[in-house]
């Protein structure tokens, strides 16, 4: 018989997060720090709306772009934080996480051959849905010397005659990294002066600790060229109602729809309705858990730069990224050791792609303890190696 899997899928892969994470879970008394999800309860009022929502008997579907009421929300929850207007019947899509965004987003703009310039590193799923969708994923290296924030000329190097878009995720998954305006404002002068579009992944931007999360959007002259892409999950601990957003010009929503159309029908409606009262009601515990990551960031990097493993400071998400050159082991081989020896988890950064090699991804989204329990293993594992 012959081999029925599609090479574009063959070539792809399995996550590098997902393979420590299940590790993990047949383990006993593992403290992990691999993955990348709120230990937070979704807040009560919000999660009540979701409940409420199945004993009025809203079982069905809704539209496909989603609640019109989630939508108006959304354009107002955007414009009153960035500025930035979208109007709630053309050109805002409810979708099952920003996963299926960027899915929606890379099948709407792609052809076959189309390439996509991705500074990595960078979420693990982004170069591998350029690449399911029939596009080439263009990468290169962002570095820590640089606090993992994108160069533009590294970005205007690799366009070419076949680049479609620029893909970005700021606050940075696994960085923590945050990209400061002027940065940015020179990305968007790129996509004008080569006619590109610009998919900006910002579903951690209410998780920034010194300063202000930059919309991308919202620059001048950036809207029409920006598909945005964002959701509920990390800053309202929603991970598992699976509900997120793209935001677009109508053209480019209409078309990323359509696909949503055939491939969804709809978001879950009762994470629709959660979502809907996250947006009036979660401002309050939006910011209490933001403060907490805030204290527990402080925390392990600190920890991490006093044991020798050097952490530059991040600045947005719930990650931090240190190096670990000095142990003299390959991030594998250190995520693996230390799993095994002290059961505490954490994932290889070279599973983020170029620039991560020599790097753990340690996340902080955990409670404080476990935090502080983590790092005194940690310690005693690097003793144990000089």
């Amino acid at each position: 018989m012959r081999n029925f899997i599609a090479q574009r899928v063959a070539s792809i892969p399995p996550s590098g997060i997902r393979r420590f994470f299940d590790i993990a879970a047949t383990m006993k008394d593992v403290i992990s720090l691999s993955i990348g999800e709120p230990d937070f309860v979704t807040p009560e009022p919000i999660l009540k709306a979701g409940v409420e929502s199945l004993l009025r008997g809203e079982t069905h579907y809704t539209s496909n772009s989603g609640l019109i009421e989630l939508r108006e929300a959304l354009a107002e929850h955007l414009y009153r934080l960035y500025g930035v207007s979208y109007d709630p019947e053309s050109e805002i899509l409810i979708t099952v996480g920003v996963s299926e965004a960027l899915y929606l987003a890379v099948n709407a703009i792609l052809d076959p051959g189309d390439e996509v310039i991705i500074p990595q590193p960078c979420f693990v799923s982004y170069a591998p849905e350029v690449t399911l969708a029939g596009g080439v994923p263009v990468t290169f290296a962002t570095r820590a010397e640089e606090d993992f924030q994108v160069n533009p000329a590294d970005v205007e190097a690799r366009i070419t005659p076949r680049t479609k878009a620029i893909l970005i995720g700021y606050p940075n998954n696994p960085t923590g990294a945050v990209m400061p305006r002027e940065k940015l404002m020179a990305i968007a002068a790129l996509a004008e002066k080569y006619d590109l579009l610009v998919i900006s992944d910002e579903i951690y931007d209410r998780l920034v600790y010194d300063g202000t999360h930059t919309c991308f959007a919202a620059l001048p002259g950036a809207r029409e060229r920006t598909i945005l892409l964002g959701g509920f999950s990390k800053d309202y601990a929603m991970t598992g109602w699976r509900i997120g957003y793209a935001a677009a010009p109508q053209e480019i929503l209409a078309a990323m729809r359509k696909i949503h159309q055939y491939t969804i029908m709809s978001a879950p409606t009762p994470s629709q309705y959660a979502a809907l009262a996250a947006l009036r009601i979660g401002e309050e515990y939006v910011e209490q858990m933001r403060q907490e990551y805030d204290r527990r960031r402080r925390l392990i990097v600190k920890g991490l730069n006093e044991l020798g493993l050097t952490c530059f400071e991040p600045k947005g998400a719930f990650y931090a990224f240190p190096s670990i050159a000095r142990t003299g082991m390959s991030d594998t081989e250190f995520s693996e050791r230390l799993l095994m020896e002290e059961k505490v988890a954490v994932v290889p950064g070279s599973a983020f792609g170029l620039g991560g090699e020599g790097h753990v991804r340690c996340s902080y989204a955990t409670a404080y303890e476990k935090i502080e329990e983590a790092l005194e293993r940690i310690a005693r594992f690097l003793k144990r190696y000089g």
